[in-house]
């Protein structure tokens, strides 16, 4: 299997990899325009005979360089020109097109190197004021691309939505669901801050490697202590680890399958009441909620909105609904409820 390029280290602005240092872009550029100011220089130098200096008669290879400048310049001081119909055909077939070469470099340069830097830099500037309460996914393989989807279809605005990748092909399909995107490293420090991690509502991270995960889990929690995090890994080994590392929730995709087919064992519909409750394309949903003010003092069964309270999180204790217990404040419910679609027409 062929694995992305890593990113290079610098300034990543959100939807924008950079792909050569700046340095090196800039030298590609500087290089062409110099050889294609020598090589008119030298069709001027062999073509001397077809031109006239009106000082003082005599071409050298300094009025040869310098009449090239103030061709390529377009300045046109006229003190040196063409006479000569060969002259003048050099002029318009070949050295014309040659100038427009020479201003597009130096015009895209300043473009790539200033306006564009600058504008992107205010872009990237101006979508970070807005994010705060958003969800940063680490990784947009099948795990974190399937999460990104089923969170658009829960109602996240794609807007709140942050995917961080290394591959341009995944941020393309990130970028097309209306995602903020952003390629780099998301282990570095300054990654993390530049989507403000901080200040987001939850991080999910699948990162393709075991490894990868809990370094980034470990990254995160270091600048974002009370931000929930999900991770996923394969191994059943690195579970503890990547709850060490900080993780709240810990997915094993391979356990969750297993679960899935032991459940169908037991009954042809176990398994597909399992998936319709994961997902919010079914007919109900699983739901995680704070209890609400008017709901405190009442069971699970008698919940304000309909749903069906399976359990209370109240600090480290966890309350199963045949337990005899009241709503307290500052309890987490989790219920099932039916979607929308599922819901009767009234």
């Amino acid at each position: 299997m062929v694995r992305p390029k890593r990113v290079q280290p610098g300034f990543h602005p959100l939807r924008r990899k950079v792909g050569l240092p700046i340095w090196a872009d800039a030298f590609i550029r500087l290089a062409l325009a110099i050889g294609l100011i020598a090589l008119v220089v030298a069709i001027h130098w062999f073509d001397r005979d077809g031109l006239v200096d009106h000082h003082d008669g005599h071409i050298s290879l300094l009025d040869v360089v310098y009449f090239t400048m103030i061709s390529i310049t377009t300045t046109g001081f006229g003190d040196i020109a063409p006479v000569s119909d060969k002259a003048r055909l050099i002029e318009a077939v070949i050295v014309t097109p040659i100038r427009f070469a020479v201003l597009f470099i130096f015009v895209g340069a300043a473009y790539d190197f200033v306006i564009k830097r600058g504008w992107e830099k205010w872009r990237m500037k101006r979508i970070q004021e807005r994010l705060t309460d958003h969800v940063v996914v680490i990784g947009f393989g099948i795990s974190g691309s399937e999460a990104v989807r089923e969170l658009i279809e829960r109602g996240t605005d794609p807007s709140c939505i942050v995917v961080l990748d290394s591959s341009e092909e995944r941020l393309h399909e990130a970028e097309e669901l209306g995602c903020n995107v952003m390629a780099a490293d998301a282990s570095r420090d300054e990654n993390l801050m530049a989507v403000r991690v901080a200040e987001a509502r939850t991080v999910l991270v699948s990162a393709g490697r075991d490894d990868s995960s809990i370094l980034i889990v470990l990254t995160v929690r270091h600048l974002a202590p009370k931000v929930p995090i999900s991770v996923v890994v394969r191994a059943e080994d690195n579970e503890l680890l990547a709850r060490q590392a900080g993780a709240d929730n810990v997915i094993n995709p391979v356990r969750f399958t297993g679960l899935l087919l032991a459940g169908s064992a037991q009954g042809s519909h176990v398994a597909d009441y399992m998936a319709d409750l994961a997902s919010v394309g079914g007919r109900v949903q699983l739901v995680e909620r704070p209890v609400k003010p008017e709901e405190i003092g009442r069971s699970l069964d008698d919940l304000t909105n309909g749903a069906r309270g399976l359990r209370i999180y109240r600090g480290e204790q966890e309350l199963g609904f045949w337990e005899a217990c009241t709503l307290q404040p500052g309890d987490v419910i989790v219920e099932i409820r039916p979607t929308i679609s599922a819901q009767p027409s009234k």
